[in-house]
């Protein structure tokens, strides 16, 4: 028999993978068991999914409870007694109190997996890389200080906590992506981390708004032509990039799996930064050459973009992926110091240095409401340009090709048949059709490579800033979860404003970086297209000049 529940409150979803139900509605259940502090289930309009598990009752036709004797004896159905009808606070039944790491700081991105198992040395079983230090709710282990101004410690800090825990409402949805990037627990002031001169990212105000600060020690990556490489006595095979940032000129070599390691680490670490996504993989046809020479292009725009940002660049999990040769020792050591990092989540947000004064936070609404609409639309036009490219070279590639070539066929048969005619007069003539011929075969053999040297690249770029605007709602979501918190307890002075202005600043030195990125890349990248479509048809016009010029012979 399917489990029921009672509605004791009316409750609204707000986000997807909620469900609305209201008071007295009877509700199927799924499971008894708890999701922090959600269940899932059915409502009477027939529609499945959460909703909180304090605001219903399960009811039960008999609840057994354990004698002294070993047996059981039916009781019936206890109904708990409400004094009031405000619903009750979802936290106090949850108990999700968040730890000194932030309840809230754990990451809620993942992986994008691997290509086969990890080698032998990049194994490590030990319980220190499981999960990284300060999630979850187990206090860290280091001594920790916060680099906010004015927080108390010892029993001050811990009342102050407690106070704006009590003032300042949790966010109901405890999946939603202001709560699992660590943005709330940052908020209310439970995130506390050592946070170390170095560790520290710095925002300025620019001419445009805030900005990261400058990389005062810029550099690039190159990535050269994969080589294949086996183990296991030749039974298993995998690529190997050779990496040469600029700064060390030393080449260290990694393997796909290792560029998504990193990714997931980064992810983790750095809740509002668009993390570039890495190019997909693709478990059948790994070693065929289009699909290397297209997966090597999209990791040299994703490292362009990461040796590019200022904080990505810098930070340490990247600079031990780009200068950790062959070491194996040396090489777990930094893996194991990246996988135990506790400034991931709320945590980061303590690194964040602000320009003294404060934003106006209704300019920074406004900013944020004028981005999301130009993400949307940039979005929407990126899938249109990108169709539309794709389906050209799909025409240049096969439909262009073909019919340059039925036309150079056409005029060499014409030659062919004037050949007929045996006249001295009429050798050139012939010779110079047939040179036409071949001309504008050679001319359908040009527009099937040409896609290559300018829409390819365009639509690599395109692809890459899909991966940019998907990140964006969520780093959005963090910013506009803070602002409403704010919004919501007018009265609260201080820190809290303190909180939102480090996110808000921190959002806004993001899509700076984005706008800034997108104009070089863009800028680049059309002129790029331009020059290779005017050589390609200064390429086209030398074929059909040389072809001219033989008409001008006789014999």
């Amino acid at each position: 028999m399917a489990l029921k529940a009672k509605v004791l409150y009316d409750f609204h979803s707000e986000n997807p993978g909620e469900i609305s139900i209201t008071e007295n509605e009877l509700v199927t259940l799924f499971s008894e068991e708890e999701l922090e502090g959600w269940l899932e289930g059915e409502n009477s309009k027939g529609e499945a999914g959460l909703f909180p598990a304090s605001y219903v009752e399960i009811i039960r036709d008999h609840i057994t409870s354990n004698t002294n004797n070993g047996f059981s004896s039916p009781k019936t159905k206890v109904t708990p007694t409400h004094t009031s009808y405000a619903p009750p606070d979802p936290q106090s039944a949850r108990g999700l109190g968040a730890g000194s790491g932030g309840s809230g700081g754990g990451s809620f991105h993942t992986s994008q997996g691997s290509d086969d198992d990890w080698d032998d040395d990049w194994d490590d079983s030990s319980p220190a890389t499981i999960a990284p230090q300060g999630l979850g709710s187990s206090p860290p282990l280091y001594p920790v200080t916060t680099s906010l101004p004015g927080r108390r410690s010892g029993a001050q800090q811990h009342q102050q906590q407690a106070k704006s825990s009590a003032t300042v409402g949790r966010n109901l949805n405890r999946f939603s992506t202001f709560v699992k990037s660590g943005g709330e627990a940052f908020l209310l002031g439970e995130a506390s981390a050592f946070v170390k001169d170095g560790d520290r990212i710095c925002v300025v105000m620019g001419k445009h708004g805030p900005e990261w600060q400058e990389d005062p020690y810029p550099f690039t990556c190159t990535i050269d032509d994969p080589t294949k490489q086996t183990k296991f006595k030749g039974m298993k095979s995998y690529m190997s990039y050779g990496l040469t940032p600029t700064h060390t000129n030393v080449q260290v070599n990694r393997r796909y799996k290792h560029f998504d390691w990193l990714y997931a680490r980064l992810v983790e670490r750095f809740p509002v930064i668009s993390v570039p996504h890495l190019p997909e993989k693709q478990a059948t046809g790994r070693f065929e050459e289009d699909f290397i020479s297209k997966r090597r292009k999209g990791l040299i725009w994703w490292m362009n973009h990461m040796t590019s940002h200022p904080v990505l660049a810098r930070c340490d999990v990247f600079q031990h992926f780009l200068t950790c040769g062959a070491d194996e020792k040396a090489w777990k050591q930094g893996k194991r110091k990246a996988e135990r990092d506790e400034l991931v989540g709320a945590n980061f947000f303590l690194t964040i240095s602000t320009p003294d004064v404060p934003l106006d936070l209704q300019e920074v609404e406004s900013k944020i409401e004028g981005f999301k609409t130009f993400t949307k639309r940039m979005d929407e036009n990126s899938v249109v340009v990108n169709a539309t490219i794709n389906e050209f070279a799909r025409k240049q590639i096969s439909g262009f090709k073909k019919e340059y070539q039925k036309v150079g066929q056409s005029f060499k048969l014409l030659g062919q048949a004037f050949e007929l005619d045996q006249q001295a007069y009429s050798a050139g003539l012939n010779k110079a059709i047939a040179y036409t011929g071949e001309a504008y075969e050679m001319i359908g053999e040009y527009f099937a490579e040409q896609p290559r040297q300018d829409l390819d690249p365009i639509s690599d770029l395109l692809d890459l800033y899909r991966g940019h605007l998907a990140n964006f709602p969520d780093i959005i979501h963090v910013q506009k979860g803070a602002l409403t918190k704010v919004k919501d307890c007018p009265k609260q002075e201080g820190e809290l404003h303190v909180r939102c202005n480090i996110i808000s600043c921190a959002t806004l030195a993001e899509i700076q970086h984005f706008h800034r990125t997108r104009v070089r890349d863009f800028r680049s990248q059309m002129q790029h297209h331009l020059r290779q479509q005017i050589g390609f048809f200064q390429k086209i016009t030398a074929k059909l000049e040389d072809a001219l010029q033989r008409y001008d012979n006789d014999q």
